[in-house]
């Protein structure tokens, strides 16, 4: 962090985020620094401050210790919030990788509280950082950066400090979801995923188990093993404990995520086109277990329970069939109406694992339904639970981090669908409403729970390149996972 005038920041680019309707072209200096380039380009709309243009022009004035400066456009100033900010500065940041530049210094500039949005702008820098692949024939991406935040104005030194290095954990916790998220399927198996997501946690203080197929069997996990049993693979189960000194008994937040690290479909095979992005299953799980690590680094003041049962869903000789019933650890049977829609049962059994280990809140995570595609896109993951008041809660802090979400309906009636002939309930309710049957199940196991479900089939993979984004996995969830265990709600 740098705090003083434009012309003290020491780096190779000096990037400021500019907006359409600034004022005047000389903010801290740059337009008399820059020869007159910034008006000159301004007057003649070769840059505009429209989001993510790009304007770069060399520093002439030798009194400055930065050479170039570069203009990222930044909207209208008043829309300039922290989720403008953190994609500002992860566009800024993989242009910067592009150039190879060495040293960046970003000037944190928007609307709202300057510590927030400079955590935004550590996130965002950070993010910018992600690299995941196996290609052997291109030349190895650059270095990131050095980064410099340089906040805009008077500001709370320490304050500013923490918001950083707060910022920085939470860009460094998503970019290891994306990496677990982008492995293929031979490589990251249930018990692989379990041994780096527990390495992961242990990173932060985080205690990790992971239970076996005869542990998870002894608990009676009939959907997690009846998945399972399709695979050469076994399952596991990993659980993950923080527990601060002196943290209150209660609340205690449960977090479940779904870690299917290779989804066929099962007998009910998935159409092949598009079959090699079924690797990213896990994407909930992952968030649950680098959320976990973050909450560990950040010192959250609460217990907080981490559920991740994991497997293949793949057409075995010994996979589950239409028609099959299994029964779960709390004891309700299910009817198999489709091997595809595997998530929801293990995660039944998740859920159970977690309130029977001392959860009093909980939130669960998962690449879940098609459906909720159909219903809100790509970039908006869906929200559905009870109370109001919990869904709410859990809402407002994901549009906080970023993570774009919106609430569905958990009316009663659509359990209906639910019904089976021979079972307490069906595995799917028909295409009509997918996404919202699809939560009812779950809340079959939440014991009654205050309870979210996270469905982010939309939004845990980009199909194309963004300015702040590359394609793959994003790493959805992860911030609002650990910051929601620094909120404060009702025991």
């Amino acid at each position: 962090m740098f705090s003083g005038p434009l012309s003290g920041v020491d780096a190779d680019l000096l990037v400021v985020p500019w907006f359409e309707d600034e004022p005047s072209p000389e903010t801290g200096g740059l337009d008399t620094a820059a020869g007159g380039e910034v008006s000159r380009a301004l007057a003649q709309k070769e840059f505009q401050g429209k989001a993510f243009d790009l304007f770069l022009t060399p520093i002439i004035d030798k009194s400055w210790r930065v050479s170039r400066v570069e203009l990222i456009g930044g909207g209208r100033r008043d829309a300039a919030d922290s989720e403008v900010l953190r994609k500002l500065a992860s566009a800024a940041g993989h242009d910067a990788r592009k150039r190879r530049i060495a040293r960046v210094a970003f000037v944190v500039r928007g609307t709202g509280d300057v510590a927030t949005l400079a955590q935004a702008a550590a996130e965002g820098l950070t993010l910018a950082e992600f690299y995941g692949g196996y290609k052997t024939s291109e030349p190895t991406p650059a270095a990131p950066p050095s980064w410099t935040l340089v906040p805009e104005g008077t500001v709370n030194t320490s304050a500013l400090a923490t918001a950083i290095k707060r910022g920085r954990i939470l860009g460094e916790c998503s970019n290891l979801a994306r990496d677990l998220a982008n492995e293929p399927g031979n490589t990251l198996t249930p018990r692989e995923f379990a041994r780096r997501a527990a390495a992961i946690a242990a990173e932060g203080g985080v205690t990790a188990d992971v239970l076996d197929e005869k542990q998870i069997g002894d608990l009676g996990m009939g959907l997690l093993l009846g998945v399972a049993r399709g695979s050469s693979e076994p399952p596991r189960l990993i659980v993950f404990r923080h527990d601060p000194p002196g943290a209150p008994p209660s609340p205690v937040l449960g977090l479940v995520g779904k870690g299917i690290t290779f989804d066929t479909g099962g007998i009910s095979i998935k159409p092949a086109d598009g079959m090699e992005r079924m690797k990213d299953d896990m994407a909930g799980g992952a968030a649950v277990a680098c959320a976990m690590r973050a909450i560990g680094l950040l010192g959250a003041p609460i217990r907080v329970i981490g559920v991740v049962p994991t497997t293949e869903n793949m057409p075995g000789g010994r996979a589950i069939k239409p028609g099959d019933i299994l029964k779960s650890a709390d004891g309700k049977t299910v009817e198999v109406i489709n091997t595809d829609a595997e998530g929801r049962l293990i995660l039944g059994d998740g859920l159970w694992y977690a309130r029977t280990t001392g959860a009093t809140h909980l939130v669960d995570v998962a690449t879940l339904t098609g459906a909720v595609v159909v219903a809100l896109g790509k970039t908006t993951s869906g929200l559905f639970g009870t109370p109001n008041a919990w869904v709410e809660q859990v809402r407002r802090v994901a549009d906080r981090e970023g993570d774009r979400s919106w609430p569905m309906p958990v009316f009663d009636d659509y359990r209906e669908q639910l019904k089976s002939e021979i079972a307490d309930l069906s595995n799917t309710g028909g295409r009509p409403a997918g996404s919202i049957t699809a939560a009812l199940f779950l809340k079959e196991f939440t014991g009654g729970l205050p309870w979210v479900h996270v469905d982010i089939a939309g939004t845990a993979w980009a199909e194309e390149a963004r300015p702040f984004m590359p394609k793959g996995a994003t790493g959805v969830a992860v911030r609002t996972l650990a910051m929601l265990a620094f909120e404060t709600f009702e025991a």
